[in-house]
């Protein structure tokens, strides 16, 4: 894996500088400095293949992040050199070139990588892998489906925010509700799906010693906190997932978060997290702080489906555009009617919206039934039980009245 990363990261930066003058500009001192990082990390993370020092682990971790975030800062800007000319204004706003007219293959083959997106999606399967690794050697075994599930969600999400889906979403607003809607309702049902908290509770270590309560006591501790219990309640999470697309959408926010990188990127993170909160709470098979009735979970999808619904009708009927101004800098030479793509991404929205959140519905149906089913059975057990006792006891007494 770090193989991987330091060859792709080598040829990038070939592919940009080559023999250029750019090596002795502030663009290369960014390169020499997440090299001399990545060093750093190697020799770190040998020194702790040879023992466990907690305190070089967090060491490593930190030097991660930076060289994570020099990478998205690299990504996001195109050094000068003598045979390129300046950069015009829509590379300047979006990072990166006007693309030609959207079509099929263009939307499912492009790739254009967002670095922090995908160093952390990186860094997230390596811990997934990790742990399915570990419950395996103990002897123990992962359902495969729910490992098919978090890939999946992984891929969905590389498509939407570095693919050729998240490339145009950045110049379309259509383009841009379809992949708003893959991370807030499509991926993040295949995330809850896959279980990464039952993975972890299984696979992270106890404590060493009597009374340490280790990764894996840390992990039920903020599980049952009281954070953790009000933003798994059912309305905070309802107001999270639809009361955050009027105040997005609605407001000139959408424009000015769209109009720089870092937005952009906060944005995308919000989708993910919203969405996995809400699918956590309607269908995550994970544990949870609270215990949700599935009527109740029924009543929430259905109110998350009447003001998604709202949403949708008031953006289709709206006017004016949302942008702040946004898609106009743009002026991208295809798809010029801006009010028509903003219509048809609302309809967009609003069908794709629709559909997942049905999903949710069947599932649920399908998990009470099941809930109902084991409660049954338990019923039957105790009472099994309950009969056997009263038989043993008419037994004892029988047997005594013998006696007598």
């Amino acid at each position: 894996c770090v193989i991987a990363v330091i060859t792709s990261g080598a040829a990038n930066a070939w592919t940009r500088l080559r023999f250029s003058e750019e090596w002795f500009s502030r663009y290369g001192a960014l390169i020499a400095l997440k090299v001399m990082i990545l060093s750093g990390v190697l020799l770190i993370a040998a020194r702790l293949r040879k023992g466990r020092d907690g305190a070089w682990l967090k060491i490593e971790i930190a030097l991660l992040i930076t060289i994570t975030g020099i990478g998205s800062i690299l990504n996001r800007f195109i050094p000068t050199t003598s045979t390129s000319t300046s950069p015009d204004r829509v590379t300047e706003i979006t990072g990166t070139p006007m693309p030609l007219s959207p079509t099929f293959s263009r939307i499912s083959l492009e790739y254009e990588a967002d670095a922090l997106i995908l160093g952390f999606l990186i860094f997230i399967t390596a811990l997934y892998i990790k742990g399915v690794v570990t419950i395996s050697r103990r002897g123990d075994t992962w359902p495969k489906g729910r490992t098919i599930s978090f890939a999946v969600a992984i891929a969905l999400i590389d498509w939407a925010t570095s693919g050729g889906l998240g490339l145009y979403a950045r110049f379309s607003f259509q383009y841009h509700m379809i992949a708003h809607m893959i991370l807030s309702m499509v991926a993040p049902i295949f995330l809850v799906l896959s279980a990464p908290i039952t993975l972890a509770l299984r696979a992270l270590p106890a404590g060493r010693v009597k009374g340490e309560r280790g990764l894996r006591g840390l992990v039920v501790s903020a599980l049952h906190s009281l954070p953790s219990k009000t933003w798994s309640h059912p309305i905070v999470a309802l107001v999270i997932f639809d009361g955050s697309l009027f105040a997005l959408y609605f407001t000139p926010l959408f424009g000015e978060l769209m109009s720089n990188h870092f937005g952009h990127l906060l944005m995308n993170f919000h989708f993910i997290a919203a969405g996995l909160l809400f699918f956590y709470i309607i269908v995550g098979i994970d544990p949870n702080p609270r215990r949700i009735h599935h009527l109740v979970r029924i009543v929430i999808l259905f109110a998350a489906m009447s003001i998604h619904a709202f949403f949708s009708v008031a953006l289709m009927s709206s006017s004016t555009l949302i942008d702040n101004g946004y898609y106009q800098l743009l002026n991208r030479p295809w798809a010029t009617d801006l009010l028509a793509d903003q219509r048809v991404g609302a309809a967009i929205g609003w069908a794709m919206g629709e559909i997942p959140i049905i999903i949710a519905l069947i599932a649920t149906f399908i998990q009470w039934m099941r809930s109902d089913n084991r409660e049954a059975k338990r019923a039957d057990r105790r009472s099994e039980t309950d009969l056997a006792e009263y038989n043993k006891y008419l037994s004892g007494l029988a047997s005594r009245d013998e006696e007598k």
